[in-house]
This record gives C-alpha cells, structure tokens and sequence, in this order.
C-alpha cells in the first residue's frame, strides 16, 4: 500500500505560480512511476505530467509543457509540480497517483493510488 497526502493548492491570479507537493509514505516509494492529475467539474480526469522512478524521465501533457516541471525527491517521498504561468483553464482539483505497472504514463487506469487531491484556483 501506498499513502499520498497532496498539498499546495490555493487560489492564484492568471499569469501567478503555485508549488504542489506530494507527500508518500508505505511500500517502496521508489519502485513507482508517479503521475499529477487534474479534474474540473463536469470533465473526465486529465493527465498532467508524470516522472520516473530516478526522476531521470518526465512526461508532460501538452496544455502545459514549457509552464509545469515535475520532480522526485526519493530521499524524502516527494513528488513536486512546479506550475508557473498559470491560466484560468489550469484550474481544478489535482492528485498525486502512483503508478506500479510502468505502460503509458497518462493513462489513469494503470495508477493504483491516488491521493485526496487539492484544489487550484486561477482567476482572470
């Protein structure tokens, strides 16, 4: 089992940056792949960026390559999106998710944890 605390959200104005933090704790945190997640009322779950194990590879989805950084601090069970250059549309609930399959990192189905989310607000 693996336990993910989000933190970090808040209500931001368009163009502003927020930090998200990731808190893991319980099996190895180091043998998965680890994910951030975005959900606005009324839409589906959206991939936002995942990284390795090592934190060596990123993915990022396209809405907001060049404006989001993920990291890994496995020394400390975190997991970090750095999001800068914020737009209205950024604004939804976000999760932390852990991935122990490896496969397509986007795709929510091969994340077996997930954490309680926190919300982003960004105002125009």
């Amino acid at each position: 089992q693996v336990q993910l605390v989000e933190s970090g959200g808040g209500l931001v104005q368009a163009g502003g940056s927020l930090r998200l933090s990731c808190a893991a704790s319980g099996r190895t945190f180091s043998s998965y792949v680890m994910g951030w997640f975005r959900q606005s009322p009324g839409k589906e779950r959206e991939f936002v960026a995942a990284v390795s194990r090592s934190g060596g590879s990123t993915l990022a989805a396209d809405s907001v390559k060049g404006r989001f950084t993920i990291s890994v601090d496995n020394a400390n069970n975190m997991v970090y999106l750095q999001m800068n250059s914020l737009k209205p549309e950024d604004t939804a609930v976000y999760y932390c998710a852990a991935n122990k399959y490896g496969g397509s990192w986007s795709r929510p189905a091969l994340y077996s944890y997930w954490g309680q989310g926190t919300q982003v607000t960004v105002s125009s």
